[in-house]
């Protein structure tokens, strides 16, 4: 909470009108502490609340908000636990390694989450049938399974927090980008994993935001794409990824759409 500071203006007389000016300072003083009083009340802000996980659930993107994206709530298999996150290398890197895997960083009072899944053209077609796919070549028969992977899956997190909480959050979030941008290595869910960078890209959602190109290696490299922007006591957190892509080392876009309705539905 921030305390408007009041300056007292410093008064001057000869001392031929000192006790005039007693009387007046006397009278003066009094009604300066009752403005200041009064002022004081004025002046300082409410502390800011949480929003309530209620009041989350109706501000996360929900079933036709974003064109051309199935949206549902996640299960089990998709999301991990909250200690699901056992170890992180760098400490400083922690909150980096937590809204990669879309558990959110700091302390939240509330939270929600919704899995959006989005299907370009390519991946409108069915995954091939056995017979279908021996009439193809091998090569073929690749480019036609991961055309029906080529699907970018998003978990949209909502996390509030009291007082600048989510204000405190996103600038701890963003000195850890930069901290961390040489990688660092993390456990979750039992599994090692490495990071092998974080590369800012550019953004511009709600009050402030930040957003990253996540590398991971666990075997395979892969990317994924992190953002997450603040409206208010809210933050909104996005960990994106696509298996086509990362499968055939190709780069894929931040998921602006589900960002977009996102921002627009926190206002």
């Amino acid at each position: 909470m921030r305390v408007t500071a009041i300056r007292r203006t410093v008064l001057t007389a000869s001392a031929v009108s000192l006790a005039l000016l007693v009387t007046a300072c006397g009278g003066s003083e009094q009604g300066g502490e009752d403005k200041e009083a009064k002022g004081g009340a004025k002046s300082e802000k409410p502390v800011a609340k949480a929003l309530a996980a209620d009041e989350l659930e109706k501000l996360v993107v929900a079933k036709g908000d974003v064109e051309g994206h199935e949206i549902t709530e996640p299960g089990k298999d998709d999301v991990f636990e909250p200690d699901a996150l056992s170890s992180v290398e760098k400490a400083e890197c922690k909150p980096v390694a937590q809204v990669l895997s879309a558990l959110p960083a700091g302390e939240p009072a509330a939270s929600a989450q919704r899995l959006v899944v989005e299907e370009p053209e390519g991946a409108k077609k069915d995954m091939p049938l056995t017979e279908e796919l021996a009439d193809m070549t091998e090569k073929e028969a690749e480019e036609a399974m991961l055309d029906s992977l080529d699907i970018t899956k998003t978990m949209t997190s909502l996390w509030s927090y009291d007082a600048d909480g989510a204000e405190q959050t996103l600038a701890t979030l963003r000195e850890a980008g930069k901290k961390c941008a040489g990688g660092f290595a993390m456990t979750i869910d039992g599994e090692k994993q490495q990071v092998t960078k974080v590369s800012e890209e550019k953004l511009s959602a709600g009050e402030d935001a930040v957003a990253w190109t996540v590398g991971t290696k666990q075997g395979a490299a892969a990317d994924t794409k992190v953002v997450v922007f603040r409206q208010g006591t809210t933050l909104a957190g996005f960990s994106s990824f696509n298996i086509a892509a990362i499968t055939r080392g190709e780069a894929f876009e931040l998921p602006t759409a589900v960002i977009d309705a996102q921002a627009a539905k926190l206002g």
